[in-house]
């Protein structure tokens, strides 16, 4: 851990509650803590949902929108961590992206929050994001810096924080809200898991000339980060950014995942105000824009708060997703 804090030190074992327990994040959460002898009821949409996690509690809960009932899956437990959302879509079919983004994010975690309240709950920790910040930056973002969210999923995650915060002032219920970057791992899919594919495929990319600074987490590091805001004594209250710890440009970021994959990159200059253009032309503006643009955080406040550090670094996470990708893609050429 990079805390250095354990269950084994707490003197009560915790039962917590995770909610998207077989998500990508929510998948290594109930391995870790699971490992570490804890009491874990995971929450799923439903019965073919079940918890691969051998030893974590499953409980059904259908949706979640402002009439999911939580009452059953919180008798007992004394943390919850909730990571379901409804998350970043980038072709959205939704007639109404924006209100489709607070049914879940907004309203379904301000009620599991009050049901937790109620229900006598100590800790909520809840997984916003970077995108409440904003989207690209020239100056890493801090905490205290003015939420700028230009996309429906990063207004639904701010308005959840504020809801929070209310309700926690009014309940007393401790919250502590995590705005992680990029999480990349095992298991990671949409844009990194293309990257990846690219990267292997050995395409030529015409990133070369690109001078951004980008922020990424590793699932494990994210996963230590919760696990310190769970145990963290001044951890109650606050908003922590989190990240590896070291920024990388796009094009180091791709030679770094071809080392890891033992492919040489193919890498070369294209006027980044074309590859601009190019994106908007094509309809793949975001994407573009997250390949060319800066987005970096500090992460001295969760440093100086809590201690904590990223055990991995960022070489270490390129290296173990990429053992992951060769071992998927050997099994899936035997099919």
């Amino acid at each position: 851990s990079g805390t250095g804090f354990s269950i084994q030190e707490d003197s009560i074992l915790k039962a917590v509650l995770i909610t998207g327990a077989n998500g990508f994040i929510g998948s290594v959460l109930c391995s870790r803590l699971v490992a570490e002898k804890w009491n874990v009821s995971g929450t799923v949409r439903s019965a073919e949902n079940y918890s691969s996690v051998q030893g974590v509690k499953s409980v059904i809960i259908g949706d979640i929108d402002t009439a999911t009932d939580w009452n059953a899956a919180l008798q007992g437990i004394d943390t919850v961590v909730h990571l379901a959302a409804r998350v970043h879509v980038m072709k959205d079919s939704s007639a109404e992206p924006l209100q489709a983004y607070r049914e879940v994010n907004v309203y379904g975690t301000e009620r599991l929050a009050l049901q937790a309240a109620d229900a006598g709950v100590n800790r909520f920790i809840f997984l916003s994001t970077v995108k409440v910040n904003g989207e690209e930056n020239r100056k890493a973002y801090t905490e205290s810096d003015r939420p700028s969210p230009m996309d429906s999923y990063g207004i639904s995650k701010m308005e959840a924080e504020l809801k929070l915060r209310k309700i926690a002032a009014e309940t007393g219920m401790a919250v502590v809200i995590l705005r992680p970057p990029l999480v990349y791992g095992p298991g990671v899919k949409a844009n990194f898991l293309k990257l990846l594919q690219t990267v292997d495929r050995r395409m030529p990319l015409p990133f070369a000339g690109v001078q951004n600074q980008r922020s990424l987490i590793y699932v494990d590091n994210l996963v230590d980060a919760i696990v310190s805001c769970v145990l963290h004594p001044n951890a109650p209250g606050q908003t922590f950014l989190v990240s590896d710890g070291k920024d990388v440009s796009t094009p180091e970021l791709i030679r770094m995942i071809a080392a890891a994959l033992q492919k040489q990159p193919r890498l070369f200059r294209f006027p980044p105000l074309a590859l601009y253009i190019a994106g908007r032309l094509t309809g793949k503006g975001p994407a573009v824009d997250r390949l060319i643009g800066s987005l970096s955080v500090n992460t001295g406040k969760i440093k100086n708060e809590l201690g904590w550090t990223a055990p991995f670094t960022l070489e270490e996470g390129l290296q173990n997703t990429a053992f992951w990708y060769k071992r998927i893609k050997k099994s899936n050429y035997r099919l």
